[in-house]
């Protein structure tokens, strides 16, 4: 892959999320030009208003890509990708996504693999990106609720996770967009051990001062939980589908993409509960 020494602008879709928001800052602290792009910013993009896609695409010279159930326009965008001379491609995807039997219930071609085969297809260079379950989840994302009240509640069983830090995922892509070597590779990547549910919230809770605890929950009742709380059933369930890995064992598997793509290993999870929690009612 040749360096983007054009400097053209680099366009980070998502960029208000958990890996967009960290790129655009990497990118950033590194000198280059970003277009962040969402739906309210400068920069307006939206997967539902094709009108917006050409204006942060004309003149960009990379792009990094957020697929996501919700956005399974992918490969529509990559033809306009192409089409508007953009010269790289850095996709979020998920891992396990190429795998009969990771997730449980999967009776289609998931979205995100369908994303890569039309980035792949797109004729530009390309990385994709397969991470894990973010450990930003816990005080971002997902599990930030069941941690402010002190139960997780999850169909997850004993299940193990290597919980990968969004600014790992962020440092790849910043490496992948401006960097050599990383045309045509697809990194899985995962954090540097796998921790049970309970494991990692006896780490939370440590740093908080009080407890957090993991109660395992059965399907049904986690979709009855979720329905409670304003899901829709079928978004439920699609959930359910989510975690099967992790409940499944799938999620517990160690991933070298990290290493292979920045030469160091992944932050352990440690690192980022440091950074994320502290005593309740500790200013400091």
């Amino acid at each position: 892959m040749t360096q983007n020494k054009e400097q053209r602008p680099i366009l980070v879709t998502a960029a208000t999320g958990m890996t967009g928001s960290r790129v655009v800052a990497g990118l950033r602290a590194r000198g280059h030009e970003v277009r962040a792009a969402s739906r309210s910013s400068e920069w307006r993009f939206d997967w539902n208003d094709t009108d917006t896609w050409d204006r942060v695409l004309e003149g960009a010279g990379a792009v990094y890509l957020v697929q996501s159930d919700e956005n399974p326009r992918v490969p529509e965008f990559a033809k306009r990708v192409k089409a508007l001379g953009v010269g790289r491609v850095v996709l979020l995807s998920a891992r396990g996504i190429d795998e009969p039997d990771y997730f449980e219930d999967v009776t289609e071609t998931p979205s995100h693999l369908r994303a890569e085969e039309a980035v792949k297809a797109g004729g530009t260079e390309w990385t994709i990106l397969r991470p894990g379950w973010f450990a930003q989840n816990f005080d971002e994302g997902l599990l930030a609720d069941g941690v402010r009240s002190g139960v997780l509640r999850l169909p997850t069983a004993e299940g193990a996770v290597t919980w990968i830090d969004a600014e790992d995922i962020a440092d790849v892509a910043v490496a992948a967009l401006t960097g050599e070597g990383h045309h045509g590779r697809t990194y899985e990547l995962g954090g540097p051990r796998a921790s049970t549910l309970a494991e990692v919230v006896g780490e939370i809770s440590a740093a908080l001062g009080r407890e957090v605890r993991y109660e395992p929950v059965s399907v049904e009742e986690y979709v009855e939980g979720l329905t409670k709380e304003g899901w829709s059933e079928a978004g439920a369930r699609e959930m359910v589908v989510a975690l099967s890995a992790i409940r499944r064992g799938r999620e517990a598997r160690i991933s070298s993409g990290v290493r292979e793509a920045l030469g160091r290993g992944p932050r352990d999870f440690s690192e980022y509960v440091a950074r994320a929690f502290r005593r309740d009612g500790d200013d400091s």
